[in-house]
């Protein structure tokens, strides 16, 4: 972040000063892990379900940190940040800390401001924030937009999906001067939680890339989180202020927001009305895209060496990002070809010595990503025995049931050779694939990560195409972890 005292610190936040006259230099990294501190850092004491950070601000200090954000008095030069009422912001920050007393909401709200007043320092000096949201795909297409603006200069961008009341601050503090582009993934489980992580980092480019179902059961409703996604584009500056907001016109849903915002609107697709779109797309035997890239300053080849045909629409948002802040048709196909996934157990390729290819796309899971995910399954086995090891879709609410059924509907439909559905919570897969004509042994559920494991070490040949796939609650990536090691035949 920009060099900042603690007595800046203070007034920006309206926080008071602890053991300090106030002149400490914050000039390295903002960090709520006190062992990633670097020298001049700023520790943000944060309470956690096992650990509380206010536990380790002196031992902070004494690494090096400049001062400590905290809630309550520390053994260390600090800036005290005062309680936030109860309400939606402490809810929030039980979900992600584990913190009881109020003092997570407190610093939480803090870091907040702070990232506020960086970033819209930063802007008037030439930064450019980029938000993204979407229902999927958000995670892989933040890696592309950050893989085609690297080469016109510095550019931020968080790791995994670092993407929400925590990580959006945290990932806005490591901007600095020299940052050009600082691209924003932003996450909601609920109303009003993109509006507030864009005024954390307000964006001047926005993409919504779709509106599905994953959260359905907090939201209500597709048009539900249609309604938050489009939080975005709401706050989005006007056209004539530079505002940007990048719109998949394949997603009616998406599509509609466009009455939503007075930023200039980019449509993006398939659709003939898109103005960045692809055309003649194939895949090849592994899954791996190829189109024309179809753009109003010309056209380019694509081939991408991601896996999935989904990666498109993430590929295409992401070049209309990039032509908007100057790259040339040709800069960007050639990017796009080289880009590479960055993000782990996402479509995560590997084949093993005996020839077993392990899809590890266990990160998390909806359904469609999951339908997506199929697909490329189904593309990348021509010829070879598929394996579907599919574990829950959480946070689907009433829909549940329906949801996991048409998925393993869908296994039976793609003529995936096996389903290995795991967890009785994700039981009525297997019970769409009996109902779909699966038969025998071809769809099985078995209790838990360890029992797939097993059935999976017994029943591989060499040369089977695994994937695996659930929400983060399952942690399936367990089982991929298995078939990767060593001596796994």
């Amino acid at each position: 972040m920009i060099p900042l005292t603690l007595e800046q610190i203070a007034a920006v936040t309206g926080g008071r000063l602890h053991r300090t006259d106030g002149r400490e230099t914050v000039t390295g990294t903002v960090e709520f892990d006190s062992r990633k501190l670097t020298p001049g850092g700023l520790f943000a004491a944060l309470p956690g379900e096992k650990v509380d950070g206010h536990d380790f601000a002196a031992r902070a200090v004494e690494s090096g940190a400049a001062g400590v954000l905290a809630a309550r008095e520390v053994d260390a030069p600090a800036v005290i940040v005062p309680p936030l009422p109860p309400g939606e912001a402490h809810e929030r920050s039980v979900a992600l800390t584990g913190d009881r007393d109020g003092s997570g909401a407190a610093v939480l709200a803090a870091l907040g401001k702070l990232a506020r007043y960086v970033v819209l320092e930063l802007s008037r000096a030439g930064l450019t924030v980029i938000g993204v949201t979407g229902s999927s795909g958000k995670t892989s297409t933040k890696d592309l937009i950050a893989q085609l603006l690297e080469p016109m200069g510095p550019t931020v961008a968080p790791p995994g999906s670092f993407n929400n009341e925590l990580g959006h601050p945290w990932t806005a503090l490591r901007a600095d001067e020299n940052t050009r582009h600082l691209v924003l993934e932003m996450s909601a489980r609920g109303p009003g939680h993109i509006a507030h992580l864009a005024e954390i980092a307000p964006p001047r480019i926005g993409a919504v890339l779709n509106v599905g179902s994953a959260h359905v059961g907090e939201f209500g409703s597709r048009e539900g989180i249609a309604k938050t996604k489009g939080e975005l584009v709401e706050a989005l500056p006007p056209a004539a202020q530079g505002g940007v907001a990048i719109l998949n016109l394949d997603d009616p849903l998406v599509s509609a927001m466009a009455s939503r915002t007075t930023a200039r609107v980019v449509g993006v697709g398939e659709h003939p009305d898109a103005q960045v779109r692809a055309e003649d797309i194939t895949l090849d035997e592994q899954a791996r895209a190829s189109f024309r890239l179809i753009t109003p300053s010309g056209t380019a080849p694509v081939t991408l060496s991601l896996y999935g045909e989904h990666h498109v629409g993430n590929a295409l948002t992401a070049a209309a990002i990039a032509l908007e802040l100057g790259a040339t048709v040709e800069e960007i196909a050639q990017r796009l070809s080289a880009a590479q996934r960055r993000s782990a157990r996402r479509m995560e390729v590997t084949t093993r010595p005996d020839g077993v290819v392990v899809m590890n796309d266990s990160y998390n899971a909806n359904p469609e990503s999951m339908r997506a995910a199929l697909k490329t399954l189904a593309s990348a086995s021509r010829g070879r025995r598929s394996w579907a090891v599919l574990g829950v879709m959480a946070e689907l609410g009433a829909d549940s049931v329906s949801a996991h059924d048409e998925i393993g509907r869908l296994a039976v439909r793609l003529n995936i050779s096996r389903l290995v559905v795991v967890g009785d919570d994700a039981a009525a897969m297997h019970q769409g694939a009996s109902h779909e004509g699966s038969w025998g042994e071809e769809s099985v559920l078995v209790p838990d990560a360890e029992a797939a494991i097993t059935l999976l070490q017994e029943q591989l040949e060499p040369g089977d195409v695994v994937l695996v796939k659930a929400s983060k609650v399952a942690e399936l990536w367990l089982v991929a972890d298995a078939l990767l090691k060593e001596g796994v035949a």
